[in-house]
């Protein structure tokens, strides 16, 4: 072996998924290369004789900055990733699974635009929808049968609803496709396909990259078929990614591991304490002992995650409260490194099953007496005798 023979690193059999999350997708190391993958900027590509092309084709069929992003999170999924322009546009990819005329399993709490895009389809192509209730195990098996295709999400989105995805992915397992929606939970708090999911999805755009700034998705898969077939509607339906936002949510994701345990231990501390807090009628986390979801969480979950939602006594409170508040952010995503919150009731789209003064929090990994000093004047205020603020509009 000469001076100039790159050495492989020694790596044990099987890494712990924070060093995957630092170390995968990396380019080979040898002197001189970079330790990061650099960002490809590339529309077009050389082609090679005799067939016109070489292995990416054209600018939307691949790039070396999406497969190194890929690469990482399937090995955190332990799969095959597809990386897409958002969540939604992953989201499309997997709903289009679903033949004209299909069976579509879809929880009754779910992500917005994942509902309106299956209410659509169902609109077009005459989909019959089933909406369960996803912590409900009977309920869902019961409408898988003769579906096409079972979505899962796990926590949901606002309600903190928790499937038992153990138990439906296994009896599920070669009967229907089904897919899980991660997002919530991330590649380190449950793996999906270890249990028999078919596809994992997550939002790029939340907790994997995690600072606010890029707009990504990704699909997660074992079966080259089923992958293949993923492909080509982000190829025909242009749902590539943007080259530079695959570098930032690769970036992010290197610290996820931090990120997301800072954020839950706030979380914990947070939700304690709301729960005992006399303006606060519910909180909905699955890590509080006595949530509907924490014995199925602690069994299926290496932790709890850090999303949360409170119920306060109706909408005009829930207004007042989300008004005073200084440095929690009103906003309508989550992930991010800053807490962020919003009434969910706002969007109109949102069911009516969801509590008029339920807000969702997303806790960051600021110091968490600061960030609760802010909730408990924003409580304190909102809950105060009314003085106006509970008309204020947002």
């Amino acid at each position: 072996m000469t001076s100039s023979t790159p050495v492989p690193p020694h790596r044990p059999v099987a890494l712990h998924p924070t060093t995957v999350a630092v170390h995968a997708g990396r380019p080979a190391t040898e002197p001189d290369a970079p330790l990061n993958p650099p960002v490809v900027f590339a529309a077009t590509y050389v082609g090679v004789e005799p067939s016109g092309q070489g292995e990416r084709g054209y600018g939307r069929y691949g790039n070396p900055t999406w497969s190194a992003l890929e690469e990482a999170v399937g090995a955190l999924e332990g799969g095959t990733a597809l990386a897409y322009g958002s969540g939604m546009a992953a989201a499309h990819a997997a709903l289009e699974l679903v033949p004209a005329g299909g069976v579509l399993v879809l929880p009754t709490h779910c992500y917005l635009g994942v509902a309106a895009s299956a209410e659509e389809r169902a609109a077009r192509d005459g989909l019959q929808l089933r909406r369960v209730d996803i912590a409900n195990t009977d309920e869902v098996l019961a409408a898988a049968d003769g579906a096409d295709l079972v979505w899962l999400e796990s926590p949901t989105n606002p309600m903190m609803e928790v499937a038992d995805l153990p138990a439906l992915c296994g009896a599920l397992r070669g009967r229907v496709t089904t897919v899980v929606d991660s997002t919530f939970a991330t590649p380190l708090r449950q793996q999906p396909l270890e249990l028999g999911a078919d596809l994992v999805l997550h939002s790029g755009t939340k907790f994997i990259s995690g600072h606010s700034d890029a707009l990504l998705g990704l699909l997660v898969g074992r079966d080259g078929t089923l992958m293949s077939r993923l492909e080509g509607v982000r190829k025909l339906h242009g749902a590539a990614p943007g080259t530079m936002e695959a570098y930032l949510v690769l970036r992010g994701l290197r610290t996820l591991p931090l990120r997301l345990n800072a954020a839950e231990a706030n979380a914990q501390v947070l939700a304690e304490r709301l729960a005992a807090h006399p303006a606060v009628n519910r909180v909905r986390y699955p890590g509080l002992a006595d949530d509907p979801g924490h014995a199925v969480a602690a069994r299926t979950m290496s932790g709890p995650g850090s999303l949360l939602s409170i119920e306060l006594a109706d909408g005009p409170t829930a207004i007042a409260f989300v008004a005073a508040l200084e440095l929690w952010v009103f906003a309508t995503s989550l992930g991010g490194v800053e807490s962020m919150l919003e009434r969910r009731r706002r969007w109109a789209g949102e069911l009516a099953t969801v509590p008029e003064g339920l807000v969702r929090l997303s806790v960051g990994i600021e110091h968490v007496e600061d960030l609760w000093a802010d909730l408990a004047q924003a409580l304190d205020a909102a809950a105060g005798p009314s003085d106006g603020a509970g008309s204020v509009d947002d």
